[in-house]
């Protein structure tokens, strides 16, 4: 069983604002603020290896967190943005006054970008990617920096969810996403978008997990 820890980069200045894209946008203050927040909440996890698309803010963000576990970021292409083609960097509110859009919130699985691509292709070379990622670590914790769009695709296919309810999901920046791929089972969505504490015990045996969510029992009644 892999526990895939999916993590969307953190902001850049670009973020809520522009639709973004293959772009070199860095990571801005607040963005390197959750970048080390989520690599501290990310510190006891037993992570086995750091993975993270090819660009700056995922590449920054995944940098973060690779240091707390003395790893060196790998590359992994599969989990780069969607390419926008000529949208790339385009302001929200402009491309949401498009006719596109709704088909865009809608019926995805009919998209493809203007001289960029479709969010099916997106999608087919994420779930690659990802599944080549679980079969290099079976037994593993391995985290995986990538984007808003990619990650929730990715989601969507492990859950067997139609591709047009992608937008139903939210990741926000920063936060983490963990899904087991095991592959004798079914895949199990265990947190989306999550940004609270993920310490040790989550990731032990069955024993340490139910003791873990008693000890949250105890401190909700408390």
């Amino acid at each position: 069983m892999t526990a895939l820890l999916l993590v969307r980069h953190a902001t850049t200045a670009a973020t809520g604002r522009r639709l973004g894209g293959r772009t070199t946008a860095e990571l801005d203050a607040r963005g390197r603020d959750q970048a080390a927040d989520v690599a501290a909440r990310l510190a006891e996890v037993p992570v086995a290896a750091v993975y993270a698309s090819p660009l700056p803010r995922t590449w920054q963000t995944a940098q973060a967190i690779a240091a707390r576990h003395r790893r060196r970021v790998r590359e992994l292409p599969g989990v780069i943005e969607v390419d926008y083609g000529s949208w790339t960097d385009r302001p929200l509110a402009q491309v949401r006054r498009t006719k596109r859009w709704p088909v865009i919130q809608t019926r995805p699985s009919r998209v493809t970008f203007p001289k960029g691509e479709s969010i099916r292709a997106a999608q087919a070379r994420a779930v690659e990617a990802l599944e080549g990622v679980a079969a290099a670590h079976r037994r593993d914790a391995v985290v995986v920096v990538s984007h808003a769009d990619v990650l929730k695709a990715a989601v969507a296919f492990f859950l067997g969810q139609p591709l047009d309810l992608f937008q139903r999901l939210h990741v926000a920046p920063a936060s983490v996403t963990w899904l087991q791929l095991d592959p004798d089972a079914p895949p199990t969505l265990l947190r989306l978008g999550d940004d609270g504490p993920l310490d040790a015990a989550r990731f032990g045996g069955p024993r340490q997990q139910r003791q873990a969510g008693r000890d949250d029992d105890a401190r909700r009644r408390g």
